[in-house]
Formats: structure tokens, sequence, C-alpha cells
């Protein structure tokens, strides 16, 4: 008797057990896993960018981690300029980014995360021949330029200000 009743609260418990054990929080990840998991994803090789974009599709799975996925593509700058498909790459820097500044570990990773960037954007080239993929890697270079030279530019409003003071000034001058 006592048998026929482990048998048969063996699978309640189990299922039981199993509910609660799902049911209750996840371990933290540390800094440590965070960092390691940024660096997976940032490097410039195909093997990274793999691995981001599956993670992208798959953010969920990464929720214990708290990754900022927020992204306004390639900023200010066309997204698809003149049809090259920039905004998977530019999807993966603006995770870089935000994700390294959250961690006060920016400078160390920026030029590894802009090489990523221009990786990125090679893959889309690589897609066309001629006069079509010479095209885009100019544009390519001339995007990775640009994030390399004002990727970490970040203006004050007091710049901003002093700036518009200093051409004013200048304007006044000219008149004279």
């Amino acid at each position: 008797m006592f048998r026929r009743f482990l048998v048969v609260l063996s699978p309640v418990v189990l299922s039981l057990a199993a509910v609660l054990g799902f049911a209750l929080p996840a371990q933290a990840v540390t800094l440590e896993q965070k960092l390691a998991a940024l660096s997976n994803f940032s490097q410039p090789t195909a093997a990274s960018a793999a691995a981001w974009r599956a993670a992208w599709s798959n953010q969920g799975a990464w929720a214990d981690y708290a990754f900022d996925w927020s992204t306004d593509l390639c900023s200010s700058s066309p997204d698809q300029p003149l049809g090259f498909d920039f905004r998977m790459p530019c999807r993966r820097h603006d995770f870089g980014y935000r994700n390294y500044k959250a961690v006060n570990q920016f400078p160390a990773n920026k030029a590894r995360i802009d090489s990523a960037f221009y990786f990125d954007m090679q893959q889309v080239c690589n897609g066309y021949s001629g006069i079509a993929k010479s095209t885009c890697n100019g544009l390519a270079w001339t995007y990775y330029q640009a994030v390399k030279e004002f990727g970490n530019l970040t203006v004050t409003e007091q710049q901003i200000q002093q700036v518009k003071q200093e051409v004013e000034l200048a304007y006044k001058n000219a008149e004279s």
C-alpha cells in the first residue's frame, strides 16, 4: 500500500518541484558574465555577428542579462543609403554602444564595436558585385569613419550655446 502511494505521489511531487523550480527567480547575472556575453556579441567576425543576430531574434532568452536592445538604427544617417541595407549593422552597433556604456566599459571597447560595425557593413556589401559593391564599400567606409571619429561625441547644452555665441559674434564682426 505504501509503495503504491509512493508510485502515485512521485509524479505529482516531481511535477510540483519542476513547476516551482521554473517559477523561482533565476540567479542574477554577474558583471563578468554580462561582459563575456557583450564581448562575444561585439567581435568583428561572422561567428560573433551570427551569435548576436540569434540573441537579437530571441531577446527573451537573454532577459536575465538586462541588455538594452533599443536602437535608433543609423541615427541621423540613412539606414539604407542608395538601397544598401545597413539596418542590422546599425542595430548591433547601437547594442554595443548602449550596453557597454551601461556597465561603464565603453571607452575600452569602442574601437572593437566600431570595427564590428564596419565588418557587418562589409558583409552587406559582399552581396553585391562590380560598381554596386564598390559604392557600398565606399559608403560603409564613410559610415565607419563617422562613428570612429564622432561615435563618442557628447555635446552639452553649454557647448551648443558657446558655439552659437561665437558664430553670432563672428557674423557681427563680418558685417562691420
